[in-house]
């Protein structure tokens, strides 16, 4: 069996080098297929020596290739993966953002056949999909590129994000289909309870969930010691989490 990629990608201070270790680790103990897992980063530093390790690729557009750290870009660096070619990756690439815990195997996540497989974005009901998790062909869309590259200004008024953009690209085309419903959830709408049942039991796992998103806040850590980030918000400690985003 050839081997696929697991990519994720790490720049600036807003996440530290733990996130990236933490994934290589749950991804270790939950493939069994063969795997190269990478990351690409504008700071290696920390990472552990047994991840490969590439710089952010280079595109050809200016604004991107010379953003550094957190700045405005910063969402939008993620479209570097499009990059044609990618380095030496080619074939099946499964992408996951650092902040997310694998709480199944992703095996099958490779099993679907599409050009772009992404998460339903849960708070919308248009098309739009969530890039936290999604599978495409390393250095198939180098078209994506060119497309942002001639019309960037516009790209970066019509859509919010990154992910408004890449996932309305591909929708586009009719090149876009969706993870199985459940596989993929979001640790605020999914895992926790709602209303005052929050204040007293601690978020879980949905039955048949395979990776839980942290979007926006809590992020891991906090969840582990229950902290929302949020005044409006309770998180009480979450020991499922503790248990695997190691």
């Amino acid at each position: 069996m050839d081997p696929v990629n697991i990519l994720c990608v790490k720049w600036g201070t807003k996440y530290g080098p733990d996130y990236v270790n933490k994934l290589r680790s749950m991804v270790r103990r939950n493939m069994s297929r063969p795997y190269r897992f990478v990351c690409l980063t504008d700071d290696a530093t920390g990472i552990d020596p047994d991840i490969e390790i590439f710089p952010l690729p280079k595109i050809g557009i200016p604004e991107f290739d010379a953003a550094t750290g957190w700045t405005r870009l910063h969402g939008w660096l993620k479209v570097t993966v499009f990059a044609a070619p990618l380095y030496d990756l080619t074939g099946p690439t499964l992408f996951l953002d650092v902040d997310i815990v694998i709480t199944g195997p992703l095996d099958a996540f490779f099993d679907p056949p599409g050009d772009f497989i992404v998460i339903k974005e849960w708070d919308k009901r248009d098309e739009t999909g969530n890039t936290s998790v999604f599978r495409f062909t390393a250095g198939a869309h180098g078209a994506l590129i060119a497309d942002l590259s001639q019309s960037l200004a516009s790209a970066q008024s019509d859509y919010r994000n990154e992910q408004e953009f890449v996932t309305s690209w591909f929708g586009r085309q009719g090149r876009m289909t969706y993870w199985p419903k459940g596989w993929c959830v979001s640790f605020k709408r999914h895992c926790m309870h709602r209303g005052i049942m929050g204040f007293f039991k601690p978020a879980r796992i949905p039955e048949g969930a395979r990776v839980v998103v942290f979007h926006g806040k809590p992020n891991p850590p906090d969840a582990i010691i229950g902290r929302s980030g949020k005044w409006y918000r309770r998180v009480l400690p979450v020991d499922w989490v503790r248990e695997l985003w190691q």
